[in-house]
């Protein structure tokens, strides 16, 4: 089949071609790729052309032209900011095959990693990583780095094959082994020099991205001829710009069996209270759409809301309440939530992880005892339980659920395909149902926090009627 070059377009100030008089533009998201600092490298046809398996229709291959845009619900009145400031609407390269390849197959050795703490998919990941390099691109050297970034240069690499990582997508955890930590930038780059990688993907959570971002930067500044993708992996769902991370949803689903115990626990009490600890350490998604899910929450409470214990209006009150309706009540927590209100030391406030994140206090026991002592104090006498239920280590280690592993299988194949367009410094994700290219340190930085002014928060308010702590 012969290939025909797709339309090169500028689209950093292009307008909307289906409106010509909307004052929206679009601003094209700049992509780094090899070629800006090795001008020199030749493009080749995509091996895909010879591959037995694929015969690419027209279409096929994706063109400098196609775009995600980062917003698709506008304001068009008037008076709205996106017409009024004339300020342009982002947009991302999306993702898939291109018609010319910037890597010969034969030479690429590539580099495998997982890094941070487990999450439903990474083995999927891994082995879509695998297969997809070995059956698309017929790629055949191939190497996981265990431990975590520490593994670049203080373990041996493994090679990899189709035959090896066949099942992984069955098991949870990561088979590659992972670490906190460990991030030498030099050792790491060095390593990555000695082993003769010249593709490096990286899977891992927001402190695994920056350090994508500095491996990147370091690689362009050797003028190494090796492609970084990165591969966010937060199972919190923290991670911005994206729709999801993969896990999440197979976080929310195990997150229904540890709210459905605790509802049995709380009612079968007299006075009971079904207390669960979600995963969330700044965003409280977990949280709220298992709460969604599951209509058996009484209460649900993230990191982004304030609430407070005492008085009018407050959490205790509400609970009475619904002990006196209901003869139990079910109360979901995030990690995160209410850390300001537990009492610790200055070194507690400072101390931090190996990863560089503060260190949380467990909010679910601190709560638990605030329940036990409120109870005392205003009830003396009368029956009262709490069930404190954390399922963090049973969610983390689980393997991904459909809808997942389907999410990896496309986020692999897109990492696959932008590294072999000579794409570096990026990563793969959904953008509104869509799969694009973004570039690794925008990701790095960007939170997704819970808005509590949408409508998704309104809707749990709805479901739960808990209070607005707002203090009369």
């Amino acid at each position: 089949m012969a290939l025909s070059s797709p339309e090169a377009t500028n689209l950093n100030t292009a307008k909307i071609p289906e409106n010509p008089s909307s004052p929206c533009s679009i601003h094209l998201q700049k992509l780094p790729h090899l070629t800006d600092y090795l001008p020199n490298l030749k493009p080749l046809p995509n091996p895909l052309e010879n591959n037995t398996l694929y015969h690419p229709p027209a279409g096929f291959y994706i063109g400098q032209s196609e775009v995600v845009l980062g917003k698709i619900i506008l304001d068009l009145s008037a008076d709205s900011e996106a017409v009024s400031s004339h300020s342009p609407q982002v947009a991302y390269n999306r993702a898939g095959p291109r018609w010319q390849v910037f890597f010969e197959p034969k030479d690429i050795k590539a580099a495998i990693v997982t890094c941070g703490g487990l999450c439903p998919g990474m083995n999927t990941v891994i082995r879509e990583l695998v297969v997809g390099l070995w059956e698309m691109y017929g790629v055949r050297q191939i190497y996981g780095v265990t431990a975590g970034y520490r593994g670049f240069y203080s373990r041996d690499p493994i090679e990899l094959n189709p035959k090896l990582v066949h099942n992984w997508h069955k098991l949870g955890g990561t088979a590659l082994e992972t670490s906190r930590g460990g991030f030498d930038l030099n050792k790491i780059v060095d390593a990555i020099e000695h082993h003769g990688f010249n593709q490096v993907y990286i899977i891992g959570g927001d402190g695994t991205m920056r350090g994508a971002v500095n491996i990147f930067n370091e690689i362009q500044r050797r003028k190494l001829n090796v492609a970084v993708a990165g591969i966010p992996k937060t199972v919190d769902n923290d991670i911005g710009i994206i729709d999801r991370s993969f896990g999440f949803q197979t976080a929310v689903e195990m997150a229904q069996q540890a709210i459905n115990a605790a509802h049995i626990e709380a009612e079968s009490a007299v006075n009971g209270i079904g207390l669960v600890k979600l995963m969330g350490r700044s965003t409280g998604h977990i949280a709220l759409h298992a709460t969604l899910s599951s209509r058996d929450v009484d209460c649900c409470l993230i990191p982004e809301i304030d609430f407070y214990l005492e008085g009018e209006g407050g959490l205790f009150e509400f609970l009475e309440k619904r002990l006196k309706e209901n003869g139990h009540a079910v109360l979901v927590v995030a990690e995160g939530a209410g850390q300001d209100m537990i009492p610790r030391t200055e070194a507690q406030k400072e101390e931090r992880d190996e990863s560089g994140n503060l260190v949380f206090l467990d909010f679910g026991a601190w709560i638990k005892s605030e329940l036990k002592n409120w109870w005392t104090r205003d009830h003396a006498n009368e029956l009262f339980t709490v069930k404190y239920i954390d399922p963090t280590y049973m969610i983390r280690a689980v393997p991904a659920n459909a809808t997942d592993n389907l999410y990896c299988t496309l986020v692999a194949y897109s990492a696959i395909h932008g590294v072999m367009a000579g794409y570096t410094g990026f990563v793969p994700g959904l953008i509104n149902g869509n799969y694009a290219y973004i570039p690794v340190e925008e990701v790095a930085h960007a939170r997704n926090e819970v808005n509590i002014k949408d409508h998704k928060w309104a809707w749990v308010r709805s479901v739960t009627n808990q209070p607005d702590f707002v203090k009369p």
